[in-house]
């Protein structure tokens, strides 16, 4: 015997609100199986909660219900296929952006705990061992900002062109490499090749110390006074990685190689 279900057991089911259910039957889109003639109830089978996970699915990867209407209603499977496989694609788009910004937020996550746990200060020098890294020096930008940092690798990927996008992957780190009075922001490759902008950052021991936006140039100071006096070093390049303080806000942490 068919199992008959409210519209209020029929939403509570598919998380979706009774009005949605109204709304895609005044559409024709998820009728219900039968109505009631005495009381007006609708009422819902199996197949038709089928029909709107199927319409919810769908409508997460930014199909509209017009055109999930035509998928569900279509007989030609060549168009329902290229209507899928732009829904597929839709949502590994937004995996993407999802991770992306779930690493942004780690990130902040991160720099809250590490200050809550009483790790370094901003300004106190410290060495740190890095294995060679390879950077690609952007072509425009020289500092970030709020727009630049949450769109990162877009503009990288964009100054390497759609034929070599294939040949490269980055790191979700940015920084700024400066080198003769010349800034340029820097995403870190962790595939590429040879073309115009990489710079190779060394392996070996950096000194590095932690500031705000504000006292960069200070903290810089200090650390290149170090850099002299204890190590006999004068570097030929200053790297600053930038290090999310927040969802919207950034420090650095300032890098010098020792081993010249």
């Amino acid at each position: 015997m068919e199992k008959f279900f409210t519209i209020s057991q029929t939403a509570k089911m598919v998380d979706m609100t009774t009005e949605t259910l109204r709304h895609y039957d005044r559409i024709g889109l998820v009728k219900p199986c039968k109505i009631d003639e005495w009381t007006g109830y609708r009422y819902y089978s199996e197949q038709e909660i089928v029909r709107l996970n199927t319409v919810k699915a769908l409508h997460c990867m930014d199909l509209t219900l017009a055109e999930i209407k035509d998928i569900l209603n279509y007989s030609d499977f060549e168009k329902i296929i290229a209507l899928l496989k732009r829904a597929e694609k839709s949502a590994d788009s937004k995996i993407a952006e999802l991770e992306y910004s779930k690493e942004k937020i780690r990130r902040a996550r991160t720099f809250y705990e590490s200050k809550q746990s009483g790790e370094k200060q901003d300004g106190e020098i410290f060495t740190k061992t890095f294995e060679k890294r390879v950077l690609l020096l952007s072509d425009t930008l020289q500092e970030p900002t709020m727009e630049n940092l949450w769109d990162y690798h877009r503009h990288y990927y964009k100054q390497i062109g759609e034929d070599e996008r294939a040949d490269f992957a980055f790191e979700d780190l940015a920084g700024i490499y400066e080198s003769g009075g010349v800034s340029r922001l820097f995403a870190v490759c962790t595939k590429y090749k040879e073309i115009d902008g990489l710079k190779i950052l060394p392996k070996g021991e950096y000194l590095c110390a932690d500031c705000t936006r504000e006292n960069r140039a200070q903290v810089l100071q200090t650390l290149l006074k170090t850099a002299k006096e204890q190590y006999g070093v004068l570097p030929r390049f200053t790297v600053y990685l930038v290090v999310l303080s927040g969802i919207l806000q950034w420090n650095y942490q300032i890098q010098i190689l020792l081993n010249e």
